[in-house]
């Protein structure tokens, strides 16, 4: 099932095009990464899907109506994004930015109901962060304060969740922890999540679709196993890949890897250089 799509899509910073073109899905009820080198425009495609900034041409579709025509706050009910680096105002506890998430649903500024009560407890339980409840949300540590955010995202109560490198300045127990979690949430709640992700094995691992990005451009996307192949991640990333097995998972993973000093003039220097990595 597609509830999210984008047809034709264009996205840009003044006369510097960074979305091209664009058409793609959304699997509902899944994991979603999306891959690609800097500035490639990964997080421009995020920000876009959300309506945090404007698209110049196509449209972005959720349950079949263009966004641009849909009511801030009805739209802050199906999604809600986790932006790279989340910044709160100084003093603010976790439950007070918690809290926050509920602002979609709230008739009066400042006044909580008891079902917004309610889902900000159950944000707090299910992200593990109840105990921090009172705590200046800078006395955290960042895998605690990533937490918190995901909380924020949760206590929104929207069936889509939209997060731009969740893992960035974490450790990697830390790293491991934020994407269970995400996990969890999209197998036992049945959220839709949608992540960018820099490591390419976190992407795999934890992916049900995956959107490969270069220059804007969509150069793969299906699964992990089509995705996650030595010449998607040649076009994508130049660098020649040698591809595995995650032996705890059976998802494919990138074993090693070498740079490639240019583009390669013709298949046939391609298929050299790949046979040469795979006997040394």
């Amino acid at each position: 099932m597609v509830r999210l799509q984008t047809n034709q899509l264009q996205v840009g910073y003044g006369e510097r095009q960074i979305i091209k073109n664009l058409d793609l899905f959304i699997p509902d009820g899944k994991i979603t990464t999306i891959i690609g080198s800097n500035g490639c425009g990964k997080s421009t495609l995020l920000k876009a899907m959300t309506r945090i900034i404007p698209h110049q041409s196509g449209s972005i579709l959720l349950d079949g109506e263009r966004i641009v025509k849909e009511d801030t706050k009805a739209l802050a009910k199906k999604m809600a994004i986790l932006p790279q680096t989340p910044e709160s105002a100084t003093g603010l506890t976790v439950g007070e930015l918690v809290s926050y998430g509920r602002f979609p649903y709230q008739k009066s500024f400042g006044r909580l109901s008891k079902e917004d009560k309610e889902m900000i407890d159950w944000a707090l339980e299910v992200t593990g962060t109840d105990a921090f409840r009172y705590q200046a949300i800078d006395s955290l540590s960042g895998g605690q304060r990533q937490r918190v955010w995901i909380a924020m995202a949760l206590a929104q109560d929207t069936e889509m969740i939209f997060l731009d490198e969740p893992t960035t300045y974490l450790d990697m127990a830390h790293q491991l922890e934020v994407l269970e979690l995400l996990q969890r949430l999209n197998e036992e709640e049945g959220r839709t999540i949608v992540m960018v992700l820099h490591d390419l094995n976190q992407a795999a691992r934890f992916a049900d679709y995956m959107i490969a990005l270069k220059q804007g451009e969509i150069v793969k996307a299906g699964s992990n196993e089509e995705v996650i192949q030595n010449d998607v991640l040649r076009r994508v990333f130049q660098i020649d890949a040698l591809i595995g097995r995650d032996p705890r998972t059976g998802k494919p993973m990138c074993l090693t890897y070498n740079l490639l000093k240019g583009e390669l003039e013709d298949e046939e220097a391609y298929h050299a250089i790949a046979a040469t990595t795979a006997h040394s």
